[in-house]
């Protein structure tokens, strides 16, 4: 089922072990929008320069941007997963926005949450090996007061989804729903 005429942007963010790739591919496969999910570009660029890098951070916005503007352009609507984090830079999110816009898209912001109880126990979950996720309890305490700065300073969202109350197939009705 196709939803939506004007290319569109869903800029599904939250934290680690939020289940953002997860509930992005339920809704992908009901909507048939494209998923693009951040650990495509983060692995690829991180076979070629430490994460967090300057030439880390530069390639992957680099590439993250280009991919998206390039299927707005397209016509294409599409899913992108995004973890606020340091790394990357405090605008990158409006300057995106901006920038489908000025290429004729939309964009729709979505919040998931997760409590730190609910994120300990999901983080060393074996599945996130897959992307070369994050599955380190002391590096997620270590980083996490800096990483909810982050995920604090994030455009509004359309829609906010607490996923430790919620599974990921009834998160994704909620965003179905919304688009």
């Amino acid at each position: 089922m196709a939803i939506e005429t004007t290319p569109t942007l869903v800029f599904l963010y939250g934290l680690a072990a939020a289940g953002k790739l997860t509930i992005a591919r339920i809704v992908a496969d009901q909507t048939e929008l494209a998923l693009f999910h951040n650990h495509l570009v983060v692995d690829a660029v991180a076979a070629l320069f430490p994460f967090g890098s300057p030439e880390f951070v530069r390639l992957r916005e680099r590439f993250w941007i280009e991919a998206m503007i390039a299927a707005i352009d397209a016509g294409r609507s599409l899913i992108f997963t995004f973890t606020p984090e340091p790394s990357v830079a405090p605008d990158f999110p409006q300057r995106l926005q901006s920038l489908v816009e000025a290429a004729g898209g939309e964009m729709r912001f979505i919040a998931l949450t997760v409590a730190a109880d609910v994120q300990d126990g999901r983080i060393a979950d074996p599945g996130r090996a897959a992307f070369g996720k994050l599955r380190s309890l002391d590096l997620l305490c270590a980083i996490r007061a800096d990483c909810d700065r982050c995920m604090a300073a994030m455009p509004a969202p359309s829609l906010t989804l607490d996923t430790g109350l919620m599974s990921p197939e009834q998160a994704a009705e909620r965003i179905v729903a919304l688009l």
